[in-house]
C-alpha cells in the first residue's frame, strides 16, 4: 500500500511539472503582419504622401500670393512736405513728461497713454518723477472684464481696448505700481500679446458654450492665463527704501485724487450739458460719466487746457489719409472737407458712419501757434508714431482735433468755466 501511494504520488508530481513546464512556455512574440495588407498600406500611404505634397504645394503658393499682395498693398496718404507744420517737438511749449514707450504688439493705447497722462499728473501737483506700469493696469482690466463677462452670462465685450477712464477706476479698485516693480512681459520687453488675448477669448468661449458661471473658477483661469504671459503682479514692493503695496503706494506716493479728473465728449447722439454714455465698443462697461458739450466749448476747453499747462489724454480716430506717420503730422485736406465745413454736424455724420471711430489713445502734452494755425504736440506709443524722424512723437493740427478726436479725460481745474457752465445749464 506504501509502495502504490508513493508511485501515485511521483506520477502526479510529474504531471503537475509537465502542466508548469508548459505554461512557462508563454511569452510575447512580435505580431505577425500580412505581406499582401502591408503591401497596400504602404501604397495607400503613398497615395496619401502625394496628394497632400500637391495640397502642400497649393497652400504654399496661396500663402506666397498673399504674402506678396500683402507687401504691396497701398493705402491714401496726404503728402504734408508742402505744408508748414513744426520742425520738431522742440518748438512747442511742453508740460513735463517722460520720453515716448512703444506699446509694441498690444491693444493697450488707452493704458500707455492715461499712464502718461497720470505721470505728468504727479509731477505737476508734487513735483515728483515716477516711471508707472501701464501693464498693472491692464492686468487688472482683464480681470474684471473676464468678472463681466461672468456676471453677464456671456453678454459682455472682451477685447483688449479700453478707455481713458478705466485707468482712473482700476487703480481705484487695485492701486498702483512703479514701471520697475511691475514692466508686465515675462523676457522680451516688446510687448506682444496676440497669443495671451487669443488665449482669454478661447477660454471665456468655453466658459459660455459649457455653462461655467463660477466666477472664483474663471478668474482665477484668467490669472493663470496672464500670469503665464506677463508675469504675476506684485502684492508688495521696495520703492525708494519702502516697501508699500499698490494701494499704498498710490495713496502715499502717487496721491492721487481720481474724483478730480473729468471726461468730455462732444455728440448729437445725447442733449449737450447732460452726462451720457461714450458710445463706442471700448467703452464695454457703459460709464456714463461722459460731460457732453457743444464741439467749439469742447474745443475751446482742450485747447484752453494745453495752453494753461495741462496735459491732456484724447481719445479718436487715426486711420486717416491726413494722418501720416512718416511726416509725424495729421490734418484734414480739403479732398476730405474743405476746412470751412468742419462742424458739429460733419464731425457727427462720421462718428454715425463710422469713419470716426475710437482707434487710439494718445498723450497730449503742448501746445503752439504755427502759421497762424494751432497744432498740438502728442506723445505716441503706436508704431505709426515712430515711423518719423521724431521717434514717439507727432503733430495734431488744429482741423484734425475738431474733426476727429472724439473725447478727451483731464483735471477739473483745467477746464473750470465750462464746468461751472455745465452745472448751471443742468441747475
Amino acid at each position: 500500500m506504501v509502495r502504490i501511494f508513493l508511485a501515485t504520488t511521483s506520477a502526479t508530481i510529474l504531471l503537475c511539472s509537465t502542466a508548469l513546464a508548459q505554461e512557462d512556455t508563454v511569452r510575447y512574440v512580435p505580431k505577425q503582419l500580412d505581406p499582401v495588407s502591408e503591401e497596400l498600406r504602404k501604397l495607400r500611404e503613398e497615395r496619401e504622401d502625394a496628394r497632400d505634397s500637391v495640397t502642400d504645394a497649393i497652400r504654399d503658393r496661396q500663402d506666397e500670393l498673399e504674402e506678396q499682395e500683402r507687401l504691396k498693398r497701398r493705402w491714401i496718404k496726404y503728402d504734408l512736405s508742402n505744408l508748414v507744420i513744426p520742425e520738431s517737438p522742440g518748438v512747442f511749449p511742453s508740460q513735463f513728461h517722460f520720453p515716448p514707450s512703444r506699446q509694441y504688439w498690444t491693444g493697450t493705447c488707452w493704458s500707455f497713454s492715461t499712464t502718461s497722462f497720470l505721470e505728468s499728473e504727479v509731477h505737476r501737483l508734487h513735483g515728483k518723477k515716477i516711471r508707472l506700469s501701464q501693464m498693472h493696469t491692464v492686468y487688472y482690466e482683464w480681470v474684471e472684464k473676464a468678472r463681466r463677462y461672468v456676471r453677464e452670462r456671456g453678454e459682455s465685450r472682451v477685447t483688449a481696448g479700453s478707455e481713458s477712464n478705466a485707468v482712473f477706476r482700476i487703480m481705484k479698485m487695485y492701486g498702483a505700481v512703479p514701471l520697475e516693480a511691475y514692466p508686465g512681459y515675462i523676457s522680451d520687453p516688446r510687448h506682444d500679446h496676440d497669443e495671451m488675448d487669443d488665449e482669454i477669448r478661447e477660454f471665456l468661449c468655453y466658459v459660455d458654450d459649457e455653462d461655467v458661471w463660477d466666477e472664483d473658477f474663471v478668474l482665477e483661469s484668467i490669472k493663470l492665463i496672464l500670469d503665464k504671459h506677463m508675469g504675476k503682479v506684485p502684492t508688495s514692493f521696495e520703492y525708494e527704501g519702502k516697501t508699500y503695496t499698490p494701494k499704498s503706494f498710490l495713496g502715499e506716493v502717487l496721491n492721487l485724487n481720481f474724483d478730480d479728473y473729468v471726461c468730455i465728449m462732444s455728440t448729437l447722439e445725447f442733449p449737450f450739458y447732460t452726462l451720457g454714455p461714450f458710445d463706442v465698443p471700448d467703452n464695454w462697461w457703459f460709464d456714463s460719466s461722459y460731460y457732453n458739450v457743444p464741439l467749439e466749448e469742447w474745443y475751446a476747453a482742450f485747447k484752453s487746457a494745453v495752453e494753461n499747462g495741462y496735459t491732456v489724454a484724447i481719445g479718436g480716430d487715426i486711420s486717416e489719409a491726413g494722418l501720416n506717420g512718416l511726416q509725424d503730422a495729421a490734418i484734414v485736406p480739403d479732398y476730405d472737407i474743405p476746412q470751412t465745413y468742419i462742424n458739429q454736424h460733419s464731425r457727427e455724420y462720421r462718428m454715425s458712419q463710422k469713419s470716426t471711430t475710437d482707434d487710439h489713445g494718445v498723450h497730449c502734452v503742448g501746445y503752439a501757434e504755427i502759421d497762424g494755425r494751432d497744432w498740438y504736440l502728442i506723445k505716441e506709443s503706436s508704431s505709426r508714431g515712430h515711423w518719423g524722424k521724431h521717434t514717439g512723437y507727432m503733430f495734431y493740427r488744429d482741423d484734425y482735433v475738431r474733426l476727429k478726436m472724439m473725447e478727451f479725460a483731464v483735471h477739473k481745474d483745467a477746464v473750470p468755466e465750462l464746468l461751472e457752465k455745465f452745472a448751471a445749464v443742468v441747475e
